[in-house]
């Protein structure tokens, strides 16, 4: 009885090494009834058809549970069964409603929002599709003929003109389809399936009513109900109304998806690991008199331990921020609170931010080189660094350069809007001609002391300027190309040339007016654009991410920290090497980093 004969069963796992690949693992939600976990085994069998591992996530509202079972997952498949309880999305239930279920509702509505913070893939089925609605910021209607018959529930395409209301709860077999849909142009489910309409089984008579602002339609019935939908956001997260595991090989395209996307992100995840992944500009401090809390998942703010940990993010550079006054304008009016003196402003930043570190140590710790960022990742720490944006701070004398160095800053970004004592502004009226006499001796200072010279926001003659008499390679912490974005903050192909011939980097930022300025919206692609432009001039060993978060910098896709992952995830996808990747997310700017601190004096 060979069937029964353990050593066979493991023979072939044992005759080789390693025993098996690593296959990317897929959690799948339980169904709850009478006190059992349950789930069709079309389910679990179709998720391994497609190379994935499946395993069982039952229905337990405990948010310790689900948050430790997402970080052990690659991906998540939200799975069929009863009615979404309505008072989930504020409304009364209607006696149309059919069976809910608490234990199921709060745990699965809980698993899809905290999977979204962390940026996991996902695909909802039948009941999944609208658990994803429900959880993410769109309406389920309870009941699809009634809801038609209100006037709640409208055709998704109702200026085309829509057939009667179909049957959406099937009494053939389940493999049977019985009605087809209409897949939308572009969209993720007609790559997969290269047709405009595609025949599904069908068994519900909820559906998503409106799919809300991180979703579009990508498939629709005949009678204009919304039967699939995915991430407007860039990100790997799709639902369909029908179930796909019923319709054998019609069906798998979407489980290979789902596989497909958590082996990237499986990826992801170790380059994250492997990888100091670094945001070189954020202006976070300037939320701190708003009494922003680093260690919540605050809403004011786009960077906080919940938004860096979610993102696989270590460090980033929080800049004290200076706003330059136009003449005849006091410095203590434009910053709250208030302080005549932009050094002392400065200072303010920097001890609010050592405060903030000192009630998060031992989970984040402030850094000032490369190896004490190493230092912290390998301690399982986030970092902060310390940058100033506007060498207003420095108050003519060139002492405080020493005196910032000590603080710890890493760079000075050497002006902003505006022209001021060291040099011209992108945005100023060519006060000096590009860098002053005195901008020059702050340079040297800054080379003789490690201190990075940042000339974001620069004059054109400034930034040329800065070229020629700083010793070290200058950075541009947060710029963008000009032959994409013309605009004066941004940088010209000539610049970038320049720049990298001198070692320097530029990072790209997600200020959408530095990404377009035709009126469209900004995403994500931009940004991508905007970098591939920037290593199509420079090459690979120049370029890095300087967000220019909570300063109006985040676009459709890279919205906050949580989503620096998504953004290797892009990079994946086309074809970027993990050595590159690595260069990118902060490789470079920690080179140039290394190189001026060790030319300068000890710190």
């Amino acid at each position: 009885m060979k069937s029964f004969d353990l050593d066979s069963c493991l023979e072939s796992a044992y005759s080789r090494f390693p025993e098996t690949e690593r296959r990317p693992v897929i959690g799948l939600t339980g169904n709850f009834a009478d006190g059992e976990v349950r789930l069709a085994d079309r389910y679990y069998k179709s998720v391994a058809a497609a190379g994935g591992v499946p395993v069982v996530i039952p229905p337990l509202a405990d948010e310790d549970s689900i948050i430790n079972t997402l970080e052990r997952i690659d991906g998540l498949l939200l799975t069929g069964g009863g009615d979404v309880n309505p008072l989930w999305t504020g409304e009364e239930p209607s006696p149309r409603l059919h069976s809910i279920n608490r234990e199921r509702d709060k745990a699965e509505l809980m698993t899809v929002r905290l999977a979204y913070n962390r940026q996991l893939p996902m695909l909802g089925i039948c009941r999944g599709i609208q658990v994803l609605a429900a959880a993410l910021g769109g309406d389920v209607e309870q009941d699809i003929a009634e809801g038609f018959s209100t006037g709640r529930l409208r055709p998704f395409d109702e200026a085309e003109g829509c057939r009667p209301l179909l049957k959406h709860s099937q009494d053939a077999d389940r493999g049977e389809p019985t009605h087809s849909v209409r897949i939308m142009k572009g969209s993720v489910l007609s790559s997969l399936y290269d047709t405009e309409t595609l025949a599904v089984n069908s068994f519900h008579h909820q559906a998503v009513r409106a799919c809300g602002r991180r979703f579009t339609v990508s498939a629709v019935s005949p009678d204009g109900v919304i039967e699939a939908v995915e991430s407007n956001e860039f990100r790997p997260v799709m639902g369909v109304q029908w179930h796909p595991e019923w319709l054998g090989d019609d069906g798998l395209p979407l489980f290979k998806w789902l596989v497909g996307e958590a082996r990237t992100f499986v990826k992801a995840k170790k380059i994250h690991r492997r990888t100091l992944v670094l945001d070189t500009h954020c202006d976070t401090p300037m939320f701190f008199s708003q009494g922003i809390h680093f260690d919540r998942r605050d809403p004011r703010i786009l960077v906080d331990l919940h938004k860096m940990a979610d993102g696989r993010q270590d460090a980033v550079i929080m800049a004290a921020y200076l706003p330059q006054p136009k003449p005849g304008e006091a410095f203590a009016d434009k910053v709250e609170p208030r302080f005549d003196s932009p050094k002392a402003y400065a200072e303010h930043i920097f001890d609010t931010l050592e405060g903030m570190i000192s009630d998060n140590a031992g989970f984040v710790d402030k850094a000032v080189s490369p190896a004490e960022l190493y230092e912290n990742k390998r301690a399982g720490l986030r970092s902060i660094m310390f940058g100033i944006e506007n060498g207003l701070a420095l108050e003519r004398d060139l002492a405080n350069v020493e005196h910032f160095a000590r603080r710890g800053v890493v760079y000075i970004t050497l002006c902003h809007n505006g022209d001021n004592d060291i040099c011209d502004s992108a945005r100023g009226c060519s006060t000096h001609g590009g860098v002053s006499r005195f901008g020059e001796q702050v340079i040297r200072e800054m080379n003789r002391l490690g201190i990075m010279v940042d000339m974001s926001h620069a004059g054109e003659k400034s930034f040329y300027d800065a070229l020629d008499i700083s010793a070290q390679p200058i950075v541009c912490s947060h710029s963008n190309c000009k032959a994409l974005c013309d605009v004066p903050r941004n940088l010209s192909d000539e610049q970038l040339r320049a720049l990298a011939a001198k070692g320097g980097v530029a990072h790209v930022t997600l200020y959408h007016g530095f990404l377009r300025n035709d009126g469209a919206e900004a995403t994500v692609m931009d940004a991508i654009a905007h970098l591939e432009h920037a290593i199509g001039i420079m090459g690979v060993e120049h370029v890095g991410l300087g967000t220019d978060f909570d300063g109006d910098g985040g676009v459709r896709g890279f919205a906050d920290s949580s989503e620096m992952i998504n953004f290797t995830l892009h990079l994946l996808r086309r074809r970027y090497s993990e050595p590159d990747i690595a260069r990118i997310l902060g490789g470079n700017w920690l080179r140039v980093m290394a190189e001026v601190q060790q030319a300068g004096v000890n710190r």
